[in-house]
């Protein structure tokens, strides 16, 4: 398949590492589909890359061809509502339960939100979410997936990069890549 024709998907849980794998592909030479709408702040200091149109998906998937030999951020819940008539490259990101759960009261506290459900409970529907997205992307033969570990990533970019590379199989700058991972934004490690 031609570069220009696929559709490059970041997803996974919240705070699992998507606004990061994003930030990478952008430094690797692969355009971002994002509108900016949603800025930098303190937990995510490098900006989120969300594309507004992604939450649409499920009523309209028309601007799917325009993403063609781009890259965006997909909610992993949304995952569901991709055609079986486009072919897609997914980069699902994975990351330490606990540190998912750690940076997301976190966040919701930065927010001023209510932190809602215990991490048990959290935890727990993430966890079957998660089998479910697995199972449910095996059986889709137009998907095509890498499953990238953050907190491999942080640990060993030049690995993960090369891993990247070679699934997305195009030309890409992999020492802008690894310059992105900054090992200072790590602040909520597993124990």
């Amino acid at each position: 398949m031609p570069i220009n024709d696929e559709i490059t998907i970041v997803s996974g849980l919240p705070r699992s590492g998507t606004s990061l794998m994003r930030k990478m592909l952008e430094a690797g030479g692969i355009e971002p589909a994002t509108d900016n709408i949603r800025g930098a702040d303190l937990d995510n200091p490098k900006g989120y890359y969300e594309f507004e149109k992604v939450k649409t998906i499920a009523e309209d998937s028309s601007w799917l061809p325009e993403t063609r030999g781009k890259a965006f951020k997909m909610v992993s819940i949304l995952l569901r509502n991709l055609p079986p008539n486009q072919r897609f490259k997914l980069i699902f990101m994975r990351r330490e339960m606990g540190e998912v759960l750690a940076s997301q009261s976190k966040m919701l506290e930065h927010m001023g939100k209510a932190s809602g459900p215990t991490n048990e409970q959290i935890a727990t529907l993430f966890t079957n979410h998660l089998a479910e997205i697995e199972t449910w992307v095996a059986q889709r033969p137009e998907i095509e997936v890498l499953y990238v570990s953050y907190n491999d990533l942080v640990q060993n970019p030049s690995a993960v990069v090369e891993r990247i590379k070679t699934f997305l199989n195009r030309p890409l700058n992999v020492d802008a890549m690894i310059a992105t991972v900054d090992i200072s934004l790590y602040r909520n490690r597993g124990r």
